[in-house]
This record gives C-alpha cells, structure tokens and sequence, in this order.
C-alpha cells in the first residue's frame, strides 16, 4: 500500500521530503556512522542540529533577541501547569475559554491561583470566537490566555484580543509556523509539534526574556522552570533530541517553499477548496461560523450521524484516513496542516461530491 491522505488532526503528516531525508540519514548521520536517535545530545554534531534548528525559526517567524526559543518535553499539556507556575506572580490570570483546550489549561490554572473566564463560547458548542475588542480584564491579572486555534472545533482567533496591556499567552499548537505571526504581541507563544511540524513529543516555547525569573511558585519543579531551560539552552537534560532534529528539517522545507507568507497563501488556497465545496453542498454542512474558521482544522457535518459514519468508513476504503470528528462535535473534521498537499484536499472534495450525488435523492 502507498502513502494515504492522513487528515489525523495530530500526530499529523509530515512533508514526504524531510521522511525521505530522515530515512536516507537514518543509519549514518552526516558521516557520524550513527542515527541522531543514537547521538549524545552533549555531542558536536547534535549541538550544531539544536542551534541550526533555533535559527532556522528565529528566521521564519522573525523572533526579536529578547526572546528565548525553548525546545521541551511533556506537550502542550504540561505547559497548562507551567505557564502559572511561571507567570502567577499575583496568582491571578484570565481565560478566554474557546474549546476543550483552553478549558483544559483554565482548569490546571485553578490549582495554583484564581483563574478568571473573560469570555467563551461554550454556549454553542465553540462555534465562534468570542469578541474580544473590549474585555472584563482583571486589573490584576499577571496575564490573560488563549488557545489561538481550536483543534477540535475548527476556529481561529482572526484578531487578537486586546488584553489591556496585560501580557498575552497563547496556545498556537495547531496553527504553529501556518502564517506570519508578530511575536511582539505575545509573552509567550508555545504548541506541541506534532500537527504542523514534527513527531509528538516535542513542545516549543517562545518567551520574553523579562517573563523568565527565579521568582517562580513555591513548589515548582526545577524541571518547569523556564530559566532552567533557557539558561541551559534547552540542555538542561537530554532533550527530546530526534524529534528536534525532525523539526529542524520541517523548517528547512518551510523556508525552502518560501517561508510563512508562501506557507499562507498555499493554506488559504487549500482550505478555500474544502470551504467553498462546503457552503454549496447540499449534504454537508461547515460546523463553524465563517468568520472565524480556521485553515487548518475543518469540521463538517451531513447532519445525520449513520451517514456520517458511512462517510467516514467510505472515505477510509479509499484511503482518506481520520476523518473522524471529535466526539464532542461528531460528524467530520478534516485536518489539513502544512505538510497536506493541495490533490489531498482537492481528492477529498471529488469523493464527498461522488458521496453526496449517490445518497442524496
């Protein structure tokens, strides 16, 4: 069997020509005689992939110098613990709860200090991003969060909020390195790799320099205090080193085909075709308001759910795999990262015509 359409919405596909580089290096890295799965992460030739690796994204999403590049274990989620272990100097902080991730990080929040929810929209299923142009918030607060793209929901912040000039974080797992991005807005800015740039296990975090203090909560693990890691360059133990060095290829893939503004009009150009497919379809239906939808994570619906899971099997058969949507959602979510390529989607388009033409009467 050759490659599938993989829609998973994380771990993800990755670009054939970084597996194809992977694989040619996997046995012999550069003339070592060993796999980078097998080199000491105090080595030279690991040292050079690390740093090349920090460069490389310093340059695609120009990160200013006051910002240090963190390259760490335990995934997005950890960081929902870490964040205000860091960052609760008063132990207050805002939420502005989009989907089961922000919930999930406004949730571990309370454990170390008041968390405040500024605004949601949980009412109808996250199907919209609130409006965030003028917020309750707190005149205390160390800062004000976000999940920026909502995986399972399929929605995109298009505008960030104004937090009063409270420091912002964000959670960009599933839409890291899919656009241009102005770094100077956020304090931190972190995701899990493994949707849009490399195997799960690695999360990158990027922070101002004045929010990394020793001043951290009482308690807090050496192993979550961000100065560890950014004095010790993200050595500080053995880092998730394969998976670093995966991700130092995808930005070389990225930089190659141009860097973000080109990673952007190539994403706006393949949603558009499952988009405008879906607001003239007369079985399927987009579960998010136009507004806000996302170009990575795409939902859908017939609003039947025995034709959904015939969709879903059907469309296996013929090798578009985890299109399943999330169990909170139902129906469909297609998930089309960085590395789908543009006949991925336009495939999936013919067989939901071919699906729809044969049960629609």
């Amino acid at each position: 069997m050759g490659r599938i359409y993989n829609f998973s919405a994380g771990p993800a596909m990755l670009p054939v020509e970084v597996l194809q580089e992977a694989a040619d290096e996997m046995l012999d890295y550069r003339g070592t005689g060993m796999s980078v799965m097998e080199m000491s992460h105090r080595s030279k030739a690991f040292e050079s992939i690390i740093q090349e690796a920090e460069a490389d994204l310093r340059e695609l999403m120009s990160i200013p110098d006051n910002y240090k590049v963190l390259f760490l274990q335990g995934g997005a989620s950890q960081q929902f613990a870490a964040i205000p272990m860091n960052l609760m100097k008063n132990k207050v902080a805002d939420y502005i709860i989009t989907g089961q991730w922000a919930k999930k990080a406004y949730q571990e929040a309370c454990i170390y200090g008041k968390a405040n929810i500024i605004a949601s929209s949980a009412d109808k299923t996250f199907s919209y991003i609130p409006d965030c142009s003028d917020l309750p918030v707190s005149s205390d607060a160390d800062y004000v969060y976000i999940c920026e793209n909502n995986t399972i929901y399929g929605t995109k912040y298009k505008k960030l909020p104004d937090t009063k000039g409270k420091t912002l974080v964000a959670d960009v797992s599933s839409c890291f390195l899919s656009e241009p991005v102005d770094v100077t807005r956020y304090g931190v800015i972190y995701g899990g790799v493994q949707k849009n740039i490399g195997p799960a296990g690695v999360v990158i975090v990027i922070i101002r320099e004045d929010l990394i203090t020793e001043d951290t909560l009482p308690g807090t693990p050496t192993m979550m205090k961000y100065k560890i890691h950014a004095d010790n360059a993200s050595l500080y133990n053995t880092p998730p080193a394969y998976g670093i060095y995966i991700c130092g290829k995808v930005f070389k893939w990225i930089k190659n085909l141009g860097g973000l503004e080109a990673m952007k009009v190539r994403n706006e150009k393949k949603a558009a075709i499952l988009y405008d497919f879906l607001d003239q379809s007369k079985l399927f239906k987009g579960t998010v308001v136009k507004e806000d939808r996302s170009l990575m994570n795409v939902p859908f619906v017939t609003g039947s759910e025995e034709l959904d899971a015939k969709f879903i099997k059907e469309a296996k058969a013929a090798g578009f795999e985890n299109l399943k949507g999330h169990r909170t959602v139902g129906g469909m979510r297609a998930s089309i990262y960085n590395a789908m390529p543009i006949e991925g989607v336009e495939k999936l388009v013919e067989f939901m015509k071919q699906f729809e033409a044969e049960n629609t009467k």
